[in-house]
């Protein structure tokens, strides 16, 4: 099997198939980072509780943990509204919701878990081919070319996927008209464990706690607007930040970067086809509102993971439709559900009509006031939703019976 993208979501798949048997090769266009040390404004990402159980089941906890900040509570609301409803891990029996975690810390464990696979990096594809019975490819390493043979090509190669565009997968794309703005900021008065989801007239504003009392800022606004805030003084931009959330952690200190970047909507219509599996990214781009989009791709991770572990015991074609329909079978549900969650919330949450946003306030008080609903959706944003959990996603290791 070959792997195109060696990142985050495709690192993890080689390492949840490592030692199976399944014979493996990743090819990835850039080198790992050979960065030791965290920077303050570092890039971070959002776990779910249950991609903490992934990683469980792969055996890469253990070496993400002490660097995770863990979400124990959410307090979401719409600024200068009534409408407000709070998460709490306790009501939901877990540890924590989730997690964040530097995708520095993220990447150093997920290359400690490679050993044995085999690794073309850095390693550009020249072309791909699907045919019945195999897909050939041609790769560049190091100035020379070679030519790859496999029965089942995994792309995991992110939003722009080379492999996607060259074999014409269909895809539905729909821009939402907002750009995010991503930094880090430090409050006076941290809030260990707690992560805040505010709702302002501009777009969705996030805050996600980190280590050392730093908070992750995810910021949504038209373009202009994103620009106009990317471009002020320190001083400007934390009084636009403090007028939009509040003083609850004091005031805010030690800004960090600044960066935009366009919000989208990409759904690849068939991400599993003969001989071809597009995950993570690849398949599916989403808006961050919620902060789903590398919990999605792992839990397609785990689901292929299984598959191609049953196919293998069974000695069953990994590329062929019984193995394909399998995947989607685990896949389909959860992909949808998430996509139209995340969708419906980036349009309602930025609509100003007025009964919209009515309905969207007495939506969240009623969350917080009905315990039952509120832990189904607590549920579904921690990747517990659906019929059919993947070992893995369990926290249960592949070779298990």
């Amino acid at each position: 099997m070959v792997i195109i993208g060696g990142g985050l979501v495709g690192g993890s798949l080689a390492c949840a198939l490592a030692g199976t048997g399944l014979r493996l090769c990743v090819v990835e266009a850039v080198p790992p980072q050979s960065e030791a040390q965290p920077s303050y404004d570092e890039r971070i990402i959002a776990l779910a509780w249950s991609s903490r159980r992934i990683f469980e089941g792969i055996g890469l906890w253990a070496a993400i943990e002490p660097g995770a900040e863990p979400i124990r509570r959410i307090h979401v609301s719409d600024r200068g509204r009534f409408g407000f409803t709070r998460l709490d891990h306790r009501e939901a029996g877990v540890a924590a919701l989730g997690y964040v975690a530097p995708a520095r810390l993220l990447g150093h464990a997920i290359q400690g878990g490679l050993a044995g696979v085999e690794i073309l990096c850095p390693a550009c594809l020249l072309g791909v081919r699907a045919l019945p019975r195999r897909v050939d490819l041609e790769v560049a390493v190091g100035g020379d070319s070679r030519l790859l043979r496999t029965r089942l090509l995994v792309a995991a190669d992110g939003g722009d996927s080379s492999v996607r565009k060259r074999l014409e997968f269909a895809v539905r794309e729909q821009r939402y008209g907002y750009h995010a703005l991503i930094t880090t900021v430090t409050p006076e008065q941290p809030r260990p464990g707690v992560a805040f989801e505010r709702f302002t007239e501009t777009g969705p504003l996030a805050l996600l706690p980190m280590t050392e009392g730093r908070y992750s800022l995810v910021w949504s606004a038209r373009p202009h607007q994103a620009a106009s805030l990317r471009d002020l003084s320190d001083q400007e931009f934390f009084a636009e930040l403090q007028g939009r959330f509040g003083y609850r952690m004091g005031k805010f200190t030690r800004p960090g970067r600044r960066l935009t970047y366009p919000l989208k909507l990409t759904i690849v219509q068939e991400p599993a086809r003969r001989r071809l599996v597009l995950i993570g990214n690849a398949a599916h781009t989403l808006h961050p509102v919620a902060g789903q989009g590398f919990n999605l791709g792992l839990r397609d991770v785990a689901a292929l993971a299984e598959v191609l572990v049953r196919a293998l015991s069974e000695d069953a074609d990994p590329g062929g439709e019984a193995t394909l329909d399998a995947y989607r079978r685990l896949r389909g549900g959860d992909q949808t559900a998430v996509v139209a969650a995340t969708d419906t919330l980036a349009r309602m949450f930025v609509n100003p009509w007025s009964p919209v946003r009515w309905g969207r306030d007495l939506g969240l008080l009623g969350l917080d006031l009905l315990p039952g609903t509120r832990r189904f959706v607590t549920r579904r944003f921690m990747g517990l939703g659906g019929a059919h959990q993947p070992r893995l996603a369990r926290g249960l290791p592949l070779e298990s019976g």
